[in-house]
């Protein structure tokens, strides 16, 4: 009797497998880790057979190291990071990499794209322009490297690339085709003007299903590696970031997510589409009935690794998790607002709130009584409110929320999660699990198989919450920040490309600004 599925989640620099009982609680997980690789400015790429191997290896670890039998797995299912891209031969073999989300290449292409048909291409695909998306990183290939483009059988992503390796299709799920800036979140179908735009056909991407597709028939020698039966269901899953809220049980309008890891995003799930008239929110597909409504950040917890390379000096003896407290410890000793020291934190481009590629990063207000634990408040202050920016502008289109969920490796840090409610100036709730992606895809893998009937079960797997109350005198000092902080940043952002330009001629050639 089936007892247990596994979720799988492919992400930036890591894939992970957990293996959950029917009721959500975990049993097993397992982690593998690969580079990001930037050979050149604007790049971010990874190895495919390091990511294919990383699949393996989870699913693998977490099905021995608990000793499960074949027969009891009721099905595998997929979370995957959005926006990546692989060219495909003739002969089913990559051209390329697995260029990720991070990769800034295709600048050019989306400024040229949003100034012609980036307007309605949004309102059909409810994907952003911005150089993270397929449809400018195609362009991209069209435009630079026209051979390549002319080889390409199939323009894939990185979940479609497992996919075809275990079964030899070409198939992507609805979320994840809905990130690509190329598929309809109306028709729930290739669209007809990004294609144009790009320069491809239909025939040149894999078949868009629902998130519940099930494939099967896994060869005799990768089932026995795996653990698996060769009949195993492999369901396709969804994004990571829509199967994130699903995981942390924000499923409708009331409730928003929270994520920070290396990235951020703030997202809604909606019953119908929500589209922004300046193109400021994505809206992705969850399923059939349910659309998630939000916005990525590229600065997150990669942001404030910087910041304490910089500013926080710790003695060699500190373990990586003592120092990380010790550094925290050390921030909640500054005043609340860092004494009027401002930091916008845009050091690797930037999608929501701006959507620029080539954002950059400040601090605004230094003066000499600052010292360095002010620029080590002042960026995780800066950071929180550019989530809450973010925040605002779900907000002006959906309305306020009833709950505020918060998760990611931030969580595990109090000052962090208290700093955050304080800004957002609500009660924040903090699962306990940090497994949302994983959930989030055992939830549809299970609908898939029908051991459920609906995703809006998952509140009763998810267990324990912290519940965090904001500070009024804190919340009162960012409520009269916050104003002056978004105000900034919009004055900032017309003069990022000049910036940009300027960096890259004054740099030296053999130091590359990535």
């Amino acid at each position: 009797m089936s007892q247990y599925v596994i979720g799988v989640d492919i992400g930036t620099t890591s894939t992970k497998a957990v293996l959950f009982q029917i009721d959500g609680t975990v049993m097993s997980s397992a982690y593998d880790y690969y580079p990001l690789i930037k050979e050149k400015p604007a790049f971010a790429e990874q190895e495919l057979t390091d990511i294919y191997q990383a699949v393996v290896k989870t699913i693998k670890t977490v099905v021995t190291q608990t000793n499960t039998l074949a027969e009891e797995i009721a099905a595998v299912s997929f979370s995957s990071a959005m926006h990546s891209l692989i060219l495909m031969d003739q002969e089913d073999q990559p051209l390329t990499r697995s260029i990720t989300w991070a990769d800034n290449r295709a600048h050019q292409c989306a400024e040229r794209i949003k100034a012609t048909t980036g307007t309605e291409i949004y309102q059909r695909t409810g994907t952003p322009i911005h150089p993270m998306s397929p449809l400018c990183k195609i362009s991209w290939f069209k435009e630079e490297e026209p051979e390549l483009f002319r080889q390409t059988k199939k323009f894939i992503g990185v979940k479609e690339y497992v996919f075809h390796q275990l079964f030899g299709e070409y198939a992507v799920d609805y979320s994840v085709a809905s990130s690509t800036g190329l598929f309809n979140i109306h028709t729930l179908n290739w669209d007809e003007l990004a294609l144009q735009e790009a320069g491809i056909t239909i025939d040149q991407l894999p078949i868009a299903y629902s998130p519940t597709k099930q494939l099967s028939g896994l060869k005799m020698e990768v089932a026995a590696e795996l653990g698996l039966l060769p009949t195993t269901p492999f369901v396709l899953g969804g994004s990571d970031g829509c199967l994130s809220n699903l995981g942390v049980g924000a499923v409708d309008s009331k409730s928003v997510a929270i994520t920070i890891g290396t990235s951020a995003a703030v997202r809604m799930v909606t019953n119908k589409p929500y589209l922004d008239e300046d193109q400021r929110t994505f809206c992705y597909v969850l399923d059939e009935n349910h659309y998630v409504v939000g916005g990525a950040i590229n600065n997150g917890g990669v942001v404030m690794d910087w910041a304490k390379k910089q500013f926080f000096h710790a003695e060699s003896a500190f373990g990586k998790l003592e120092e990380y407290s010790k550094m925290m410890e050390l921030i909640n000793t500054v005043p609340t607002g860092s004494e009027g020291l401002l930091f916008h934190p845009y050091l690797n481009g930037e999608r929501a709130p701006l959507w620029q590629g080539e954002a950059r990063g400040s601090f605004f207000g230094l003066h000499l009584m600052h010292e360095n634990k002010h620029m080590l408040r002042a960026v995780l202050e800066g950071i929180c409110l550019n989530i809450y920016d973010v925040l605002c502008e779900i907000m002006e289109q959906a309305g306020k929320p009833d709950k505020i969920i918060a998760t990611g490796g931030f969580s595990q840090s109090e000052v962090w999660r208290q700093l955050l409610t304080d800004v957002v100036q609500q009660e924040m709730y903090v699962p306990e699990s940090f497994e949302s992606s994983c959930l989030g895809a055992s939830v549809i893998a299970l609908k898939s198989v029908g051991l459920i009937d609906d995703i809006h079960v998952i509140k009763e797997m998810i267990g324990a919450e912290h519940r965090h109350y904001p500070n009024p005198q804190n919340s009162a000092v960012y409520q009269e920040i916050f104003p002056f902080y978004r105000k900034l940043s919009r004055q900032f952002s017309g003069n990022f490309d000049e910036l940009s330009q300027l960096q890259q001629k004054i740099t030296p050639k053999n130091r590359v600004l990535k």
